[in-house]
């Protein structure tokens, strides 16, 4: 452990270092909003890295690529500090003071049996939390900058956890029939706003379904996208075999490669 302190302390100097009167011109450049680009994409970078451990054995990558978001942090609280505001310390005693008092059931007296009671309480606290800062709505608080799919499912989540919710998955499958011959109606009215709105009905009670499923609904389209990608470009590779090119063939012609693709990936 001490060797971890001496580490992340050497990363503090690194920082400051950087945004010190001789650092880096563009380290010393940077915004709490101009970074916020660099924080998203390493965040995912991350999720990348973590869906890449699951098929090699190799931690590599996933350690450098917490590195880089853990630099992310850093350069955050040393703005923060730079502007007499908060430094890294106080973000360190903020993160801890919070899983302290939101796990009662680990250093205080609160018993818990499984997860589910963990979350329960968890929900609670912070919600009394919450009142405490001026927040109306339960629905306060949900980032509007997440990916919508994401927003949705802690979205329902709020709501299932003060009894607004389907008590089962098979509920949900009417309400997405439903759903969906209200799109097919508004496109045969051809009413273009009202189409976006049906398509937004649609998906949102498809992230219903998966959660009730416990799929996430960000992966699942993720790794589809991935799945369709390494089939467009099996198609591709064939294609140009070949000597053709996709002009070269109508949509039922195509269509036999992809079935081929399919049967490889």
């Amino acid at each position: 452990m001490t060797k971890c302190y001496q580490l992340f302390g050497k990363l503090v100097e690194v920082v400051a270092a950087l945004r010190g009167e001789n650092g880096c011109p563009w380290d010393k450049e940077q915004t709490h909003s101009t970074l916020k680009s660099s924080l998203l994409e390493e965040t995912y970078e991350v999720i990348e890295a973590i869906d890449g451990e699951v098929s090699a054995t190799s931690p590599t990558k996933l350690k450098e690529e917490l590195g880089d978001l853990l630099m992310q942090v850093m350069l955050h609280a040393q703005i923060a500090q730079d502007e007499n505001k908060f430094n890294i310390g106080d973000v360190i005693q903020t993160i801890t003071e919070k899983l302290i008092r939101r796990h009662p059931h680990v250093f205080g007296d609160v018993q818990v049996e499984n997860s589910a009671q963990v979350l329960s309480n968890w929900e609670a606290i912070k919600r009394m939390e919450a009142s405490s800062q001026d927040r109306e709505s339960l629905m306060d608080g949900i980032p509007i900058q997440l990916p919508s799919l994401i927003r949705a499912r802690k979205i329902q989540n709020k709501a299932s956890r003060v009894g607004f919710d389907w008590k089962q998955g098979e509920d949900v499958l009417p309400k997405i029939q439903e759903e969906f011959e209200e799109l097919k109606d508004s496109m045969k009215l051809s009413e273009q706003v009202e189409i976006e709105m049906e398509i937004g009905d649609l998906l949102f009670s498809i992230v219903n379904l998966s959660r009730f499923l416990n799929v996430d609904p960000e992966d699942a389209l993720r790794k589809v996208n991935e799945k369709f990608i390494r089939r467009f470009q099996i198609m591709e590779a064939e294609i140009k075999r070949q000597g053709k090119r996709f002009e070269d063939y109508d949509l039922e012609g195509l269509d036999e490669f992809w079935e081929k693709a399919k049967r490889s990936v």
